[in-house]
């Protein structure tokens, strides 16, 4: 992909229709069959503009991926939500299906990782879901090692989550 068309940059509210749109269509194609469609449903319908807009107002943890002008993916980052070595986290990081495989996810991630590392946290951590082995993939080509499990419910159904670690 052509660097010229493409720039990552901080969130703004503006972002705020985008970024639904991405968070739904990354749900749909990352969760469908793994976390039930209950669930999917209302994480999506709770992440709808208002919550975007809120939550770029509010913080400065978010960097979208733009191409051509078009916000393609994005990622949030800030402190550990755990106490231990790791001091920086990626909580969300999410392309849109029609931008996956062109490296965009790979440089958010590196581009999320250099400003954890400005900004003085010591080490990252990135949680995902066990079962989505895409997520699992890549954050293991990234170099993350597995330091840890935890659990989370879904309508009943309990699902493993999986910390990868980046020194």
């Amino acid at each position: 992909m052509n660097d010229d068309a493409t720039k990552i940059r901080n969130g703004r509210p503006d972002d705020a229709q985008s970024l639904t749109r991405i968070f739904a269509a990354a749900w749909h194609g990352a969760y469908v069959g793994i976390i039930p469609d209950i669930d999917i449903r209302r994480m999506i319908t709770s992440r709808r503009e208002p919550y975007w807009r809120n939550f770029l107002e509010h913080s400065g943890g978010l960097l979208v991926v733009e191409v051509n002008n078009t916000i393609a993916g994005y990622v949030t980052l800030g402190p550990a939500r755990t106490r231990g070595a790791f001091e920086g986290e990626i909580y969300e990081l999410y392309v849109a299906p029609e931008y996956q495989g062109l490296g965009l996810g790979e440089r958010l991630f590196e581009t999320a990782r250099l400003r954890l590392e400005e900004s003085g946290k010591r080490g990252m951590i990135v949680w995902a879901l066990s079962d989505n082995t895409g997520a699992q993939i890549f954050y293991e080509r990234r170099g993350g090692e597995p330091k840890g499990e935890t659990h989370q419910k879904f309508s009943g159904k309990t699902l493993s989550k999986t910390a990868f670690a980046f020194a």
